[in-house]
């Protein structure tokens, strides 16, 4: 049966674990991040279908059936499981998507790696995925496709699927032109998403930053446009924009440009944060660091994510405030990358030898400075943490929303409030009023946080913590979800009423 909605994301809309010798399919128990934030929709849907890969040693007799049904607490709803040889997902996403796309996205130009890049291979991926979401898709579906791993994908589903709505959307930032067509590959892929009708960001720079990019490489014109709505501008930080694109017209067929950022689902985590076992967790933590004060901060181990940075100037603090040793702990969660990846092994290397270097110089028997973990904490542990910790320090050099913001802002107990110290360089900055702003690059920045935040009296924290929170639930889960089914609703209104599916891209 035919779906009219398609997903189309990389990884699976499950966890695949072993129990007793056989392969079980486990719904997610978080109900954040992006995986169960989009099998949200699936329930909206009168039927709705997920295209991801999954791993195969032989394409053409993969050992799995390509394509299941699941029934779930979101729903029923088809999974089309695209089989790939470990070579392919190697060249497609290790290679292709992490070490040309990622840099350049986040602004990382001299780690931008152009000569392994099996640009035939991502070709043949992305053909691969269009194909699954074709065949599960009806011929009028909305097709919602997701990052920057599945750029041409659009392109090849118009060709498959001349009348359907076919959507985009970025999770990452989104550069300017002189680091955007850095590329080789630019034209081709902003051919590609000019054939969506409608190309998705989580803030205004980001949807700015596209639409420049498309006038730099393209005859399409910017034809409508409006001021940032003051909830997008909350601190007047670095990534604001006080203009926001709203529509391309390119050869007489338009294109929406979307700004809508995601959010955390902020009511459960604040009832998570008021559960017993929550309670009990939050309460033996704050024993345990006695008059210590908690820095909190949590990410994955990326060379964007500032992890370095946050030890750096942590370990500045100790230097220039002996006063504080003992009574000051940094617990850092980086979650380990893939270390056959090379610039992610390098990284958490660093962390390592850092934290071991920062507890042996300031360290003893009775207090350890610096807490490294590298593994991924549960869900209900880790929002005792947001809520036994006195500050959360979340500096990303560059990050398209970055969640644990609004996370640890869910999580916080208005009785006693916790202090965010947050990246101007992080998209969910413009979003949050009321966290210390830091800029990452500057260590006079990162210092100064540290010193107003370890000093601020409880008034101020209430009150800039009232500010976040409510801040944090304009923009959760259900606002977005509510936001992106109505603009699709738009979307299809205004494809039937035009009755254009036409390819808009002039003859080669």
């Amino acid at each position: 049966m035919k779906s009219d909605l398609v997903i189309v994301y990389h990884r699976q809309p499950y966890e695949e674990v072993e129990q007793d010798g056989q392969l079980v399919l486990r719904e997610h128990s978080s109900p954040n991040g992006i995986v169960p934030t989009l099998k949200g929709f699936l329930g909206k849907a009168d039927r709705g279908a997920w295209v991801a890969w999954k791993l195969a040693e032989d394409t053409s007799n993969p050992g799995f059936d390509p394509v299941i049904e699941i029934s779930d607490s979101y729903g029923t709803y088809s999974v089309s499981r695209l089989p790939l040889t470990a070579e392919q997902v190697r060249s497609f996403y290790h290679i292709t998507s992490k070490e040309a796309f990622w840099p350049i996205l986040h602004g990382f130009k001299e780690r931008y790696n152009y000569d392994p890049v099996d640009w035939p291979t991502f070709r043949a991926v992305n053909w691969a995925f269009a194909e699954a979401a074709a065949e599960q898709a009806t011929e009028d579906a909305v097709i919602w496709v997701h990052d920057y791993n599945l750029w041409l994908v659009p392109g090849y589903l118009r060709q498959l699927k001349p009348n359907a709505t076919i959507c985009f959307f970025h999770h990452t930032p989104f550069p300017s032109p002189d680091m955007f067509n850095v590329q080789p590959w630019r034209g081709e892929i902003i051919n590609s998403l000019l054939t969506c009708d409608s190309v998705g960001f989580h803030i205004p720079r980001y949807a700015q930053n596209f639409a420049a990019v498309v006038r730099s490489l393209t005859g399409a014109q910017l034809v409508e446009d409006c001021d940032t709505p003051t909830s997008l501008a909350a601190t007047g930080g670095a990534l604001n924009d006080r203009r926001m694109p709203l529509m391309l017209n390119y050869y007489g067929r338009r294109i929406a440009i979307h700004t809508r950022p995601v959010g955390v689902n902020f009511d459960y985590l604040a009832e998570l944060a008021r559960s017993d076992e929550v309670i009990e967790k939050r309460n033996a933590i704050r024993e345990e660091l006695g008059d210590c004060k908690l820095i909190l901060s949590v990410s994955r181990t990326d060379y964007t994510k500032g992890n370095i940075e946050q030890l750096e100037a942590f370990a500045r603090l100790l230097e220039r405030r002996r006063e504080l040793h003992g009574k000051v702990r940094l617990m850092l969660v980086s979650v380990g990358a893939n270390r056959n990846m090379t610039a992610y092994a390098e990284v958490q290397d660093r962390i390592e030898a850092l934290s071991g270097r920062i507890n042996g110089a300031y360290g003893s028997l009775e207090w350890q400075p610096v807490t490294l973990i590298s593994q991924s904490i549960p869900l209900a542990q880790l929002v005792a943490y947001y809520a036994a910790a006195d500050i959360a320090s979340i500096t990303p050099l560059a990050d398209g929303l970055n969640l644990v913001a609004s996370e640890f802002c869910a999580a916080q107990d208005p009785g006693r409030p916790g202090v965010l110290i947050l990246s101007e360089f992080a998209g969910v900055a413009v979003l949050l009023d009321g966290a210390i702003p830091v800029n990452p690059f500057s260590h006079a920045s990162m210092d100064s946080a540290l010193d107003q935040a370890l000093a601020m009296e409880t008034d101020e924290a209430a009150s800039r913590m009232g500010s976040l929170r409510r801040c944090a639930r304009r923009w959760d889960i259900a606002a977005w979800t509510r936001a992106e089914l109505d603009h699709f609703a738009e979307l299809r209104k205004r494809r039937a009423s035009a009755g254009d599916t036409s390819d808009p891209r002039p003859a080669a």
